[in-house]
């Protein structure tokens, strides 16, 4: 017969064996639920426009959507691209019109036509005759004389191309257009909204460092997004700042990433479309944060044209368009520049 001490023994040995039981227990459900909640977001990654893209996204249905991406992303190449001969694009570049036949060329014309007046001109998508000779599109660097620049700069008239229902027609001989300032960005946008269009609401989509971020991320919390450091070299890149966004863009345009030497002189990418030359300025990077990654791109490249000043003044007549400056004042130090209250908030870290 059992005594009191017995039972009181028989229960010790018990409460560690149950204890151990439900730790085990909690542990297997914390593991299970860390699984499930990572297993909810894809990632799938390629490379389009000379670049690569990343993009994650919550994926109720597990499907992986990569093969539709790369469909839409080639279709987009077919119409934009200079570098694809065939494209719509570069047949335009070649006649005096074309009928469209994809979507995408209507968009980029429309939306370039309005930035372009928003900037007076800095952001200009008739550069290509200038890009090409100076190295940055296709075919080889001529690298200019002034002579060269001024029999180019006739070309250089956004204002001499015109949309009529479904005919993009050239009024000027020679005019040739290239997107590839707003290109990446409207890329971004194009695939964001086929995302949304299968009713997902939580994804981040990036290309060649152009992003859209929706909703929230793996961790259930806003997206962080880091924004590099103009003076870190090719080898160890690093993030100056990083900022949360939610149902936002950021693009960045810089002059430290792309750019050519020729006899000791470093010529940027970013051409001048009001002198003819490779931009240098004060301005080491201009990250904008918009509605759409198309005109956050688009602008970050009319601010690395007009400069630090000049992108101040235009920042405060645009709705809904918010800009963070990196720049090198009088005595060549490195500064920032934020341009609202409201973006300030969105930064988790800032050097």
């Amino acid at each position: 017969m059992s005594t009191i001490k017995d039972k009181i023994l028989h229960k010790s040995k018990i409460y560690p064996i149950v204890l151990i039981l439900i730790i085990l227990v909690v542990r297997n459900y914390r593991e299970k639920n860390a699984q499930e909640e990572t297993s909810e977001f894809t990632q799938i990654q390629g490379t389009t426009m000379g670049t690569t893209y990343s993009i994650k996204y919550e994926n109720e249905l597990q499907s992986n959507l990569k093969n539709s991406v790369d469909s839409i992303l080639a279709d987009f190449n077919n119409s934009l691209s200079t570098y694809i001969e065939q494209s719509e694009i570069s047949k335009f570049n070649r006649q005096d019109s074309i009928s469209l036949s994809y979507p995408y060329l209507r968009y980029m014309f429309n939306e370039s036509q309005r930035i372009y007046e928003n900037t007076q001109g800095a952001f200009n998508p008739t550069v290509m005759p200038l890009v090409r000779a100076w190295g940055f599109g296709p075919g080889e660097a001529t690298y200019p004389d002034s002579s060269k620049v001024d029999s180019i700069m006739q070309y250089i008239d956004f204002e001499s191309i015109q949309l009529k229902g479904n005919q993009l027609h050239k009024i000027k001989e020679g005019v040739e257009l290239d997107f590839s300032a707003i290109a990446k960005g409207y890329g971004v946008d194009v695939v964001a909204q086929y995302l949304t269009s299968l009713g997902i609401n939580n994804y981040m989509v990036e290309i060649g460092g152009e992003i859209v971020c929706k909703g929230h991320n793996p961790a259930g919390k806003s997206w962080t997004i880091g924004v590099e450091d103009p003076q870190s070299n090719g080898l160890s890149q690093s993030a100056i700042a990083s900022l949360t966004l939610n149902n936002q863009a950021i693009a960045t345009s810089g002059n430290y990433k792309n750019f050519k030497i020729k006899d000791g002189v470093k010529y940027a990418h970013t051409i001048n479309p009001f002198t003819g030359y490779p931009q240098m300025q004060t301005l080491l990077s201009a990250s904008v944060i918009a509605p759409t990654c198309a005109e956050a791109d688009a602008y970050a490249t009319a601010f690395m044209v007009l400069g630090f000043d000049k992108s101040k003044d235009l920042i405060e007549n645009l709705d809904n368009v918010h800009a963070y400056l990196i720049y090198s004042d009088e005595e060549g130090n490195v500064k920032s520049f934020i341009s609202d209250d409201k973006l300030k908030k969105q930064f988790v870290t800032l050097q």
